[in-house]
């Protein structure tokens, strides 16, 4: 949503004085400041659920130029592979404490700012003004995911309206709310039809429009995608990753060798996800690689660096078209395939049942490959080592060379795949799907890996 948000004004509501705020967010970018929410008059009278720069929640409501609420959680929320269940509730009818602040279904109880609304002051939000989600006004666009955004007119709620505990992992995860009275200016935002995500199915008809170039994911609160880690070494210091971290956009001054891994690994199970080149350098091309690595490796990475120099990594470089194989000192290259280029599409089949890794181009396999050999591994296959838990691995030298990743959600960048091969289980692709593998996320992991 880093360049949309949502927009609707509401009208005069059933009680200004209690309300609750319940959201699932996925954070993509950190250390700086994102909105959630915010509800907007003019400059002197605006209120805001936001993401300040330190990666801390807070919450203010600022009337006449001046705060009559503000609250700032301690904790930082710096997880980019993890959704967060937010509930906010107010009842300022009751005096101090009249915000309460939950996250996966717990009580927060240490704060940075902790100003309430005194007794029975009017509340911003729950207003007759104009709300945004995602940002608008103040300009500060959040940058992520978002599901289930709901807001309920006249009641302040605990986080089990919500959402419940896994009986067996004991998790926090989604529910369909339940026991709401949603009050005039309630809604419920599921975001499930990507042509109309503003929708509301409170059973009010407090529909937001959309605006800019939203998007929707597959990835949820119920299932995890994997996407490009923001706290990897190339990505804190040198690229910008943009459209849910799953595309490398920056374009660093100095050229280098610099490598980014999935939020997601597997031992077990057959995985499946695409590779796009976006741009090259056009004197000295290709120098881009896609591959894995062995997830305890990845802390080992540093600036000017390819991640197939570390032991247990393996890769397919554009340029020669070659193997790429670590000895944990080094990179040891050998034929293997076609050089890939802009606007090239690798996928890459990872068994690891049979230790085994296969490349396509274009939906071609290299060297004669075929990911549904199982342990004979037809068409010299990578054989890699067992045992051990891998990442997606990406690396590039010159700063223009962009690239995305479609880790079955259906896009590259904010560009939709031209059609949906077969086999997606649910994911899409733009190629077929080997039969037996599954996107990489976390209810394919749980279920296959």
């Amino acid at each position: 949503m880093a360049n949309s948000y949502l927009t609707k004004t509401l009208g005069s509501p059933t009680n200004n004085y209690k309300w609750t705020y319940s959201v699932w967010v996925k954070r993509s970018k950190l250390g700086t400041e994102q909105n959630i929410t915010e509800v907007y008059s003019n400059n002197q009278n605006k209120g805001r659920i936001m993401f300040r720069t330190d990666d801390q929640l807070e919450i203010l409501d600022l009337q006449s130029d001046a705060y009559v609420m503000q609250k700032k959680l301690n904790r930082k929320f710096r997880d980019t592979n993890a959704w967060y269940h937010i509930v906010i509730a107010n009842d300022s009818t009751i005096g101090s404490p009249d915000i309460k602040i939950y996250v996966n279904g717990v009580e927060e109880t240490s704060f940075a700012t902790d100003n309430e609304y005194t007794q029975n002051q009017a509340s911003l939000f729950n207003s007759a003004i104009a709300n945004y989600i995602g940002s608008a006004q103040s300009g500060v666009n959040f940058d992520g995911y978002m599901s289930h955004f709901a807001f309920v007119d006249g009641t302040a709620l605990t986080p089990t309206s919500f959402g419940q505990t896994d009986s067996t992992s004991g998790i926090w995860k989604f529910k369909s709310p339940s026991g709401v009275t949603w009050g005039t200016n309630g809604f419920h935002l599921k975001m499930e039809n990507s042509a109309a995500l503003g929708t509301d199915s409170s059973g009010n008809t407090n529909t937001f429009t959309v605006n800019g170039n939203l998007k929707q994911a597959l990835d949820t609160p119920s299932n995890v995608y994997a996407t490009i880690n923001s706290l990897g070494y190339a990505v804190s210091n040198n690229w910008t990753v943009a459209n849910g971290n799953t595309s490398k956009a920056s374009t660093p001054t100095t050229n280098a060798w610099r490598s980014g891994y999935g939020t997601i690994g597997a031992s077990s199970g057959k995985y499946y996800w695409e590779f796009k080149v976006d741009q090259i350098e056009s004197s000295d091309p290709n120098n881009i690689m896609v591959g894995i690595i062995d997830a305890e490796k990845m802390k080992h990475e540093s600036n000017n660096d390819y991640f197939t120099k570390q032991l247990y990594a393996y890769g397919y470089h554009a340029q020669a078209g070659n193997k790429m194989t670590g000895n944990g000192s080094s990179s040891v290259s050998s034929s293997y395939g076609a050089v890939y280029t802009a606007n090239d599409i690798v996928g890459i089949a990872m068994d690891l049942d049979n230790s085994k890794i296969y490349f396509h181009k274009n939906g071609t396999y290299q060297n004669s490959g075929d990911p549904t050999s199982g342990s004979t591994g037809t068409g010299s296959a990578f054989t890699i080592q067992s045992g051990i838990t891998y990442l997606p691995a990406f690396a590039q030298y010159y700063g223009n060379e962009h690239f995305s990743i479609n880790m079955g959600n259906g896009y590259f960048g904010t560009t939709a795949i031209t059609s949906a091969g077969s086999n997606g289980n649910g994911s899409l692709f733009e190629y077929d799907v080997p039969s037996g593998y599954y996107a990489l996320n976390t209810k394919n992991i749980n279920t296959y890996g």
